[in-house]
């Protein structure tokens, strides 16, 4: 493989710490696909599929054992108010880049009031946004544009939980700047076709099938949307 400048070139499982198959959530077909047959990370990665499909469990996983807090922040962050992911990550390897940064962020959207709290009650050497008194997508955006500087791993769980039509735009917008330099990287997990179709994005579909390669107009989200779109009432019908 040709050099690479951004962080994360491949997660696979650890040789020396195998995961028993029949434990959760090594019981998910893409968290066994990820075991048996690893996964290559591109500059950017988006992780799509339904609730309960396993994706955000690989994007937590893939976090901790880059070295990020499951409940959002940089390497090496203490923040932690409830232990709820599953030991995963300490079955993976991850190969990394050699001279990339070693950088990161991880940021989900269900865990961002407690972790704004934390931030105001452990301020760094400089002033921080007051986050806690903006709307849930503008104190998610400014948060992206205060931490997400630089080279790194910037890792993002079903950031759409926060932003509207318009704020996932903005959003692509940020990170697409980033990875333009060569030498940071996004993986993100979602369910909204607008941060799916992320310009140059390696997308997986996660599923019953394991992980597949998919292209944006083929993916399951993007069809139902469509189709709803196009008659909401021939599915509402039915609700």
């Amino acid at each position: 493989m040709a050099f690479e400048s951004f962080p994360l070139r491949r997660a696979h499982e650890h040789p020396l710490e195998p995961m028993p198959r029949g434990a959760w959530p090594a019981t998910l077909a893409p968290v066994t696909h990820l075991l048996d047959e690893g996964i290559d990370f591109a500059p950017v990665t988006v992780f799509v599929g339904e609730n309960g499909s396993g994706k955000s469990t690989l994007v937590e996983a893939i976090a901790q054992a880059y070295g990020l807090s499951p409940e959002g922040g940089s390497v090496n962050a203490m923040h932690s108010t409830r232990s709820t992911e599953s030991g995963l990550w300490r079955h993976l390897q991850l190969v990394r880049n050699a001279g990339a940064s070693k950088r990161g962020y991880f940021l989900r959207a269900e865990t961002m009031h407690g972790f704004y709290t934390y931030l105001e009650q452990n301020p760094g050497a400089r002033a921080e946004p007051r986050f806690h008194e903006l709307s849930h997508g503008e104190s998610f955006l400014e948060l992206v544009v205060d931490r997400f500087r630089g080279p790194g791993l910037w890792v993002l769980d079903e950031p759409e939980s926060a932003l509207s039509f318009t704020g996932c735009l903005s959003l692509i917008g940020i990170l697409k700047d980033l990875v333009a330099t060569g030498d940071s990287q996004v993986i993100l997990s979602t369910h909204s076709p607008v941060l799916a179709a992320f310009p140059g994005a390696d997308i997986q579909e996660v599923g019953e099938w394991g992980l597949r390669r998919s292209e944006w107009a083929d993916l399951d989200l993007v069809r139902n949307l469509t189709l709803f779109l196009d008659a909401p009432g021939r599915f509402l019908r039915h609700v």
